[in-house]
């Protein structure tokens, strides 16, 4: 489902580790040049949807503020924490290289920023370019905690394309009327899902079709005939999101900060945590075109909002007050539209794409339904057959631990977590048509803090296959501190005899949507030692 509450998080932590007597201890990376951010994280005032209402954010900005760099350079970002809440800060994308105690989830790397306190973060960019963003990564702040984070290549080092007139960012997200942090503890409380968004957001901006918001709107005035970079990014809680802009093309040159093969298409989907560059070309004729933000749903019974949200793509010329031509957006459950858009991407630079494998793992990724344990069950067990809801990989649910685990390995404190998940599931069955747990036989999972464990310089092929036993759905899962490569996906349950693997040009990425009623494979090579979060990317 689209909608899982903090308490089910999919979370596996992986944790590559070297042999001192055999690997040399790198140099730290040190950074071309030193950029310096003050992140103050405070509560602030908003009107939206007829509604005044205090929100988290981040310098009293919404979206929060842009973070600018260059390939190689070292950030140092000081977060003084001022709201009422705890809460750190994810930089989504950053591979982290040496710097793992920086890569913010709560828990896993460090221990919340408490109140009052702050904590300051230092990674270099080694080796990576693109579109990025950060966020927070305690419960639900990141639906208004969030902002762009910039890369950009070494000087004199040209894009692999032509250089656009203007670039611009585009983020997508979801807003709430309720209290966030309130919202957050009636659902883990109520055991089932959290309500749909009241509205979807470009730029912090709902757009027209919301009540009060006929002026609350994003524009990008263009030139016509000039080429326009759009960085895109889906900073949403929990919706997958089509994209478009009414009457003209996309052209996707870069998903997840790595350099793509160029592919146009009609309009884009982007899961939470994607990110991706689209050229567009001002080549029709002078008017106002909308760019349309609208869901993705692939699961069953889900509630969601189909209101989408609006901004302004506006000539030069046009005239102020002119009817914006409509984008037109695949239905909610066009799964065609998903396919044909992740067929089309295909890496540029691709010369290490593991050939031989060390470690397979196979992950089972789905919805469970735990038994009602509450003695007020009205209150607490409002999931499916009168459960409370969960999610899993290979049917483990993490329990998040109250240290963070990166601490626990590297201090060796014992209790807060075990080194025994498992590299595939308990049995093998038909995962998507014929789950013998189906409702209303036991669809339970176990509970654990688990981790794999893998050898530094593992080569590693994963499969993730999603599972039926609640619902199929389509699944954004991150791996922090690696990009990897999606060398197949296809529908159904995965089998190697006829699975069909590119090893050629596959795409690069961080976030990977694992199709609804399928799998996805990729690879990638432990080389980052320390602490690894892999996290289905919805609450």
């Amino acid at each position: 489902m689209a909608n899982l509450v903090t308490s089910f998080m999919l979370w596996l932590c992986l944790i590559s580790y070297a042999y001192t007597t055999i690997h040399a201890a790198p140099e730290w990376p040190r950074g071309r040049s030193t950029r310096f951010y003050d992140f103050k994280i405070q509560t602030m005032t908003v009107n939206k949807l007829c509604n005044s209402k205090q929100i988290v954010t981040v310098n009293n900005m919404f979206p929060g503020p842009v973070v600018y760099a260059q390939q190689g350079d070292r950030l140092i970002v000081k977060v003084s924490n001022e709201s009422p809440y705890n809460a750190t800060i994810h930089w989504h994308g950053v591979r982290q290289i040496l710097s793992c105690w920086f890569d913010g989830p709560s828990y896993i790397t460090q221990c919340p920023i408490q109140p009052g306190q702050t904590f300051t973060y230092e990674f270099t960019l080694v080796g990576q370019k693109g579109t990025f963003f950060w966020h927070a990564h305690v419960s639900w702040l990141r639906a208004t905690v969030y902002g762009a984070l910039v890369v950009y290549p070494k000087p004199g080092v040209p894009y692999p394309f032509k250089y656009p007139y203007e670039e611009h960012i585009v983020i997508l997200g979801e807003y709430w009327l309720q209290d966030i942090v309130q919202l957050e503890r009636q659902v883990v409380a109520s055991g089932g899902g959290p309500p749909p968004a009241n509205a979807y957001t470009i730029n912090g901006h709902p757009g027209p079709n919301y009540n009060c918001s006929a002026n609350d709107v994003y524009k990008i005035n263009v030139v016509p005939g000039k080429t326009y970079l759009l960085r895109l990014i889906n900073a949403g809680l929990n919706m997958e999101s089509f994209f478009a802009i009414a009457n003209h093309k996309l052209t996707i040159v870069e998903a997840d900060a790595e350099y793509t093969k160029p592919f146009t298409t009609d309009r884009v989907m982007l899961g939470p945590g994607q990110t991706m560059i689209v050229l567009v070309t001002a080549d029709q004729t002078i008017g106002k075109y909308s760019m349309a933000m609208g869901p993705y749903v692939s699961g069953q019974n889900v509630q969601f909002q189909n209101i989408s949200a609006i901004a302004y793509f506006q000539y030069v010329g046009a005239m102020p007050n002119s009817l914006s031509l409509p984008a037109r957006l695949p239905s909610f459950n066009d799964n065609l539209a998903v396919k044909t858009v992740m067929d089309g991407l295909r890496g540029l630079n691709t010369s290490d794409v593991p050939k031989e494998i060390d470690t397979n793992l196979f992950l089972t990724i789905g919805m469970n339904v735990n038994k009602c344990r509450s003695k007020t069950p009205q209150q607490n067990c409002q999931g499916l057959n009168n459960g409370t809801m969960a999610a899993s990989m290979n049917n483990i649910s993490f329990i998040k631990p109250t240290v963070s685990v990166l601490e626990a390995y590297y201090k060796g404190i014992d209790g807060f977590f075990t080194d025994n998940f498992p590299g595939a599931p308990f049995r093998f069955y038909d995962f998507v048509n014929g789950a013998p747990n189906n409702a209303p036989n036991d669809t339970s999972s176990m509970n654990g803090t688990r981790v794999k464990v893998l050898e530094y310089g593992t080569r590693v092929q994963m499969i993730l296959q999603d599972t039926g036993t609640v619902t199929t759905e389509n699944h954004p899962i991150h791996l922090h501190g690696y990009s990897f490569y999606v060398v197949g996906y296809g529908a159904g349950n995965y089998n190697p005899q006829t699975a069909s693997l590119n090893l050629v040009d596959p795409p690069y990425m961080n976030t990977i949507g694992v199709p609804v009623g399928g799998w996805a494979a990729i690879r990638f090579v432990a080389d980052n030692p320390g602490k690894t979060l892999m996290s289905k990317h919805v609450t």
